[in-house]
């Protein structure tokens, strides 16, 4: 099978799961234990997929310039920084690592 196949079967599946979600009885999601799961969910997701793409280069840990950059922005965040504040942060803590010559 040629890879436009797949390509077209992802897009296939992508469109019916959308369309599932439209399809959910709205009962469903007035429920606040769905509401509360949906939300865990979704910060689970985004702090996986945050430190998988600090640690990891294709299938190896890497401990690098990104992982002090995530603690630095993780401190602006709990210090309540504005948001683009914890980004300037995280990127200078980067650039300052690297500086200093961690890769």
């Amino acid at each position: 099978m040629t890879l436009w196949f797949w390509i077209v079967v992802a897009c296939v599946v992508g469109f019916l799961t959308k369309l599932l979600g439209y399809l959910v009885p709205k009962k469903w999601l007035a429920n606040p234990r769905v509401a509360r799961v949906a939300g865990t969910l979704t910060i689970g997701l985004l702090a996986s997929l945050t430190v998988a793409n600090t640690v990891a280069t294709g299938q190896q840990l890497v401990l690098d310039a990104r992982l002090g950059a995530l603690v630095a922005a993780a401190v602006a965040l709990w210090l309540k920084a504005p948001f683009l504040a914890v980004v300037i942060v995280g990127a200078a803590a980067a650039a300052g690592l690297r500086l200093l010559g961690l890769p």
